[in-house]
């Protein structure tokens, strides 16, 4: 499985996963069953609120997965057409979350839970 996160870094699985796919300055990329790693710069970092293109972010990386702390309800919306699973991740690494993704403890984002605009320290509003 290719899972994609959003970070704000570039440490491989030691980045921690941000907490809105929009606006990250990367997506570490895991491949799980050959274990590789890659980070790709989010292609779409400078969309309007409301308007992210995920795949277009994605740089057309093929993935089957995400796993982001929160997201809008269009890219959420656009990510489920496209057939892929949108984890809702906890805060910590990357590398925390593939083990959590792993052993079935993260749960998959509803539309109920997304992103209703941003608060004055640029978290989600639910």
């Amino acid at each position: 499985m290719r899972i994609a996160f959003p970070t704000n870094e570039d440490l491989n699985t030691a980045s921690r996963v941000y907490n809105h796919f929009g606006t990250a300055r990367f997506f570490t990329i895991v491949e799980t069953e050959s274990n590789t790693v890659e980070t790709v710069a989010n292609q779409d970092m400078n969309h309007l609120h409301g308007q992210c293109s995920p795949l277009s972010a994605l740089g057309g990386h093929k993935i089957d997965a995400v796993a982001v702390g929160g997201i809008g309800g269009g890219a959420l919306q656009k990510l489920i057409a496209a057939g892929i699973k949108t984890y809702r991740a906890a805060e910590g690494t990357v590398q925390e979350n593939l083990e959590l993704i792993a052993s079935g403890m993260l749960p998959e984002f509803t539309l109920s839970q997304t992103c209703a605009g941003h608060g004055e320290d640029g978290h989600c509003v639910h």
